[in-house]
């Protein structure tokens, strides 16, 4: 079973200024409005175990071994887990304990057996943590809480180690550092976006493909004293989104998302729900207008006929490892507001069959449908071809499987990748045969804009 320890409350702001700096860590950071989305924020340190691939080799808790299939890396996953299988959390408590990590686009491509014309590079494209004691903001209640696994977990001495800790944090922390302007580069330009929006029309046209996902990466060069979790803090004061993350994946390589998108949502009883995104028009600068820039997403035949094909992609993928009978769509079209955009988005909720686990579902469903196309394994094709860098972690998905067997995970979009000297962030869109190349690179812009007027000191 799993243990928890009622803690004082401290800011999140305070734990990732005093914290967030380790090689490891992971901070799922629940904000904007609070709803059922948004109850929770988990933070993560210290992990039992490690786990990264890089292009030519795995790393399990820092000792190299020869790289093996995707189906074989979420196998390790599996593997390591099972020795820290405990009934369930409690009812309250959305974690105590499993991995936390992300699967970039470029894993989810070689699962889908999609070649690429692009080199990887050398930062990770699957990263995981597996931690055998969590931090917990309950929004809802203002309340903090430890949580942790009682087998093989921390021992009584380890508890009370790590309240202390908590408990010796300051209330406040010193605000984050000042970060000079960073000015973030197109990896294409607007016309060679527009042509390759254009191709991707001409492949809907002879019927390779009906949708794709086309996007483009921005790059600014970022300076050695920049602290990527001091960048985060900022972040996510301009930006706050439901799937929030900050992830720092050993020495070097940091992930902060503020993704508006759930991925999969897998609960104790198997049961699966995906809310994919697809259609996105500009926030009003009145009440008024907005509503009326709402309705008209709302009633979009290209945004609503680019978000029911992805529906059905997702109702194909979960459906590769649900009970039969169990898939359906509870909700079609809804609009979302967020920060800077309203969003149309849909439901699709399944099962998952006898023998099938999270990590089977992973398998199925990589890369997430709204960032690749339909078909899947066609348009991901198209994309290599089309776009002119690789994807890198962008369109991945971060997770959190707990050991009870329950799922949490976003798309990786509105996020930025610091790693190597750079900060790197990629936007696009969804092409169908009613695009307009000029506002497919309007809207891609859009997306863009308030992070690089963050990245910009604006």
């Amino acid at each position: 079973m799993a243990w928890t320890r009622t803690l004082p409350w401290r800011e999140p702001d305070t734990v990732l200024a005093l914290w967030g700096g380790a090689p490891w860590c992971a901070f799922l950071d629940s904000g904007g409005v609070l709803d059922a989305r948004s109850r929770w924020r988990i933070f993560c340190h210290n992990p039992r175990h490690t786990l990264q691939v890089f292009a030519d080799r795995v790393e399990v808790d820092g000792v190299c071994q020869a790289r093996g299939t995707p189906e074989q890396i979420l196998d390790i996953l599996r593997k390591i887990q099972a020795g820290f299988r405990v009934g369930s959390c409690q009812a309250d408590v959305p974690f105590c304990g499993g991995w936390v990590g992300f699967g970039s686009y470029a894993f989810g491509r070689v699962l889908q057996g999609v070649p690429s014309r692009h080199a990887e590079g050398d930062a990770p494209v699957f990263s995981a943590a597996f931690y055998d004691h969590a931090y917990i903001w309950d929004r809802k209640n203002r309340q903090v809480v430890l949580a942790g696994l009682a087998r093989g977990g921390l021992t009584a001495p380890a508890r009370e180690q790590a309240q202390a800790l908590w408990s010796a944090l300051p209330e406040r922390a010193e605000p984050a550092p000042q970060v000079p302007p960073l000015h973030l580069r197109a990896s294409q330009t607007q016309a060679e976006y527009c042509r390759a929006v254009s191709a991707a029309q001409r492949y809907i046209a002879q019927g390779d493909i009906f949708q794709v996902n086309i996007t483009c990466q921005h790059v600014a060069d970022l300076p050695e004293d920049v602290c990527a979790s001091g960048l985060y803090r900022r972040l996510r004061q301009v930006a706050p989104a439901p799937f929030g993350a900050f992830l720092s994946c050993g020495a070097g390589f940091s992930l902060l998302s503020c993704s508006p998108e759930r991925f999969l949502q897998v609960d104790r009883h198997g049961h699966m729900a995906t809310r994919p995104i697809k259609g996105t028009a500009p926030r009003g600068q009145s009440g008024a207008e907005d509503l009326l820039l709402a309705q008209a997403l709302a009633a979009d035949d290209k945004e609503r006929a680019e978000n029911l094909m992805i529906v059905d992609l997702m109702r194909h993928d979960i459906g590769r490892v649900a009970r039969i009978g169990s898939v359906r769509v509870p909700e079609l079209w809804a609009v979302e507001r967020f920060a800077h955009v309203h969003h149309l988005v849909s439901e699709v909720q399944g099962h998952l069959r006898q023998g099938c686990d999270v990590f089977d579902l992973l398998a199925a469903t990589l890369p997430p449908g709204s960032v690749t196309g339909a078909p899947k394994h066609r348009a991901m094709e198209i994309i290599d071809e089309l776009e002119a860098t690789p994807r890198g972690a962008y369109c991945g998905t971060v997770f959190c499987l707990g050991v009870d067997g329950r799922m949490d995970s976003s798309v990786i979009i509105r996020s930025f990748v610091a790693h190597g000297g750079q900060l790197r962030m990629g936007t696009g869109g969804g092409i169908t045969i009613l695009s307009d190349p000029q506002k497919e690179y309007e809207e891609m812009r859009l997306k863009l804009a308030p992070f690089a007027a963050f990245a910009e000191g604006a």
